[in-house]
């Protein structure tokens, strides 16, 4: 696995962002993947992870997936998420995301899913994303920590 650089102001993967998820992620040349372990301070109702909080995992690490699979940033354009049981907190989960087609470098679409320890699917994802603009990389850039040396050609 090789690690994928993170960011210092990102609420899912920055390090300075003291209220953040403060998450690394990491690729096998294909896969974007990360563990999470959600806090008390996550639940939306009854010892129940926040769905948000969960889409939000599953939307960086799509971005992650994306950046893999094409060499490319992107902002997501649209995202999807199946929600198939409820998580309690401190339970570790494992997040895993693919690119699945790249519409000419204009559209990315991307899959994800959060599995518990057991391997069931506590989540299940879709989403398609827009590479950044060429003038917005510098600063994307500008905020990574870690190498970023994509495999794929594009910006970014």
């Amino acid at each position: 696995m090789q690690p994928l650089p993170h960011t210092r102001s990102c609420f899912v993967c920055g390090e300075a962002n003291p209220f953040g998820l403060q998450l690394r992620f990491a690729t096998d040349g294909r896969v974007a993947h990360t563990r999470f372990r959600p806090r008390a301070e996550h639940i939306g109702f009854r010892q129940t992870i926040h769905g948000g909080i969960l889409s939000t995992v599953l939307d960086e690490i799509m971005v992650w997936a994306c950046a893999v699979g094409t060499g490319r940033f992107a902002y997501c354009a649209e995202l999807t998420v199946r929600f198939s049981r409820p998580t309690p907190p401190e339970e570790e989960l494992f997040v895993t995301a693919e690119l699945v087609s790249n519409r000419r470098d204009r559209l990315y679409e991307a899959q994800g899913e959060v599995k518990n320890a057991a391997g069931a699917v506590i989540a299940s994802a879709t989403g398609k994303y827009v590479p950044l603009k060429d003038a917005d990389v510098p600063m994307m850039l500008a905020d990574l920590i870690g190498e970023w040396r994509p495999e794929k050609q594009g910006g970014g």
